[in-house]
């Protein structure tokens, strides 16, 4: 039987005092922290595998095991899928999970990088996933969430649409501030479905936790 979820401990009350400063500073100086070996390396095979592809490009970021990833390529099978994530015991795993299917690839990166790389090489996405991220929940820990990183900005120029899902509310209100503070529209509310498609999903719902939802079209911002 599989363990229950525990549910989110923060000594944080409402938005954090300090998002608007952070996510501002971040919004108007891009990071020049240099870009990691693994992660070059990682892009490198992502170009290799899209090839001439012009069509519909979805990221499945902190992608974990890669569960999400197989399962937004079969429901997109005309699109390629990339999953990333920077644990390579998570990536690793994927093999439980991995089929026949050749319109996905799950790779094993850092995803501030990645994000970076793909700016550079001016790709854009239809669609961006950021399901169930490690939401940082302490607030010493607000720069550790990726609304109040450099990720931020790239997500926006990357465009597309972006659907973020947590089992913390406040993650997603936070998040949809953040994208507020970058003139970005948004909405917010509970997600619901008859099917996980992460294991962090499923294990939220077996713990009976709702999961909290954000959509933003960013495809304005390019």
């Amino acid at each position: 039987m599989q363990q229950q979820s525990r549910s989110i401990i923060t000594n944080q009350i409402g938005l954090h005092q300090n998002l608007t400063k952070v996510v501002s500073r971040h919004l108007k100086h891009p990071s020049q922290k240099p870009l990691s070996a693994h992660t070059q390396q990682a892009f490198q095979v992502a170009i290799s595998w899209l090839g001439d592809w012009q069509g519909d490009l979805i990221l499945d970021s902190c992608c974990g095991v890669g569960e999400s990833t197989l399962n937004i390529a079969k429901a997109h099978p005309n699109a390629r899928v990339i999953g990333v994530d920077k644990s390579a015991l998570r990536t690793d795993k994927h093999q439980a999970y991995a089929s026949t299917l050749q319109n996905y690839l799950v790779l094993r990166a850092d995803l501030n990088d990645f994000l970076r790389l793909l700016v550079l090489y001016d790709k854009k996405l239809t669609k961006h996933y950021l399901l169930y991220p490690n939401p940082y929940p302490k607030s010493a820990h607000l720069q550790r969430r990726w609304y109040a990183t450099s990720a931020l900005k790239d997500m926006l120029k990357l465009g597309g649409i972006l659907e973020v899902r947590s089992n913390w509310q406040l993650y997603i209100q936070e998040f949809s501030a953040a994208l507020s503070i970058a003139n970005v529209s948004n909405k917010i509310g509970v997600f619901e479905s008859d099917q996980a498609i992460t294991p962090f999903e499923r294990k939220y719902w077996q713990s009976g936790q709702s999961s909290w939802q954000l959509l933003a079209n960013l495809y304005l911002q390019q």
